[in-house]
């Protein structure tokens, strides 16, 4: 798996680079051709926190995970082991979601220049909505380790946000 490390107001040494190269090792046994995928890794540093931020996007989903502790070499550890638990937690959904199917392509998400507003606007994305059912998409919802996921339902073609609930269960908001 090739690497793509930055700092956010901390300097990226060679140890920290080799530590997080080290651990993200262990994902490549989940992946058959494990060297053409990238992972983008974003370290952070605020007051006394450290954070780490891991997205690696492969063909079929993207795995995402985000660990904030006082020790950055701990919260590489607890972002590894999160994303192997999403891997192994959703391997037999994968398996049998996306057997034999060829209509899966990339969801490749666009950024765009974040803009600061009157309405305060930290960040402006832009995604390319794919025709899906709420299953598939509740499952990309875990996999990015977000509280909704924006989507095109295939049955109505209408755009589609599910989200996650206080209580654990998931809602579902359409347009017309």
């Amino acid at each position: 798996m090739r690497l793509e490390v930055r700092g956010d107001k901390i300097k990226v040494t060679e140890a920290i680079r080799d530590r997080i190269d080290e651990k993200l090792q262990k994902l490549d046994q989940y992946f058959p051709n494990p060297e053409e995928l990238k992972a983008y890794v974003i370290v952070r540093a605020k007051n006394n926190l450290e954070s780490i931020e891991v997205t690696i996007p492969t063909p079929k989903f993207t795995l995402r995970g985000e660990e904030i502790h006082e020790d950055l070499y701990a919260a590489i550890d607890l972002v590894v082991d999160k994303l192997v638990r999403q891997v192994r937690k959703n391997k037999t959904k994968l398996k049998k979601k996306f057997k034999d199917s060829l209509r899966y392509e990339i969801f490749e998400k666009e950024e765009v220049n974040v803009k600061e507003s009157d309405l305060k606007i930290k960040k402006d994305k832009k995604v390319e909505l794919r025709p899906m059912d709420v299953e598939e998409a509740i499952l990309e919802m875990e996999l990015t380790d977000h509280d909704f996921y924006l989507y095109l339902d295939s049955k109505t073609n209408a755009p589609t946000v599910v989200y996650k609930r206080r209580d654990g269960s998931f809602g579902k908001i359409s347009g017309e």
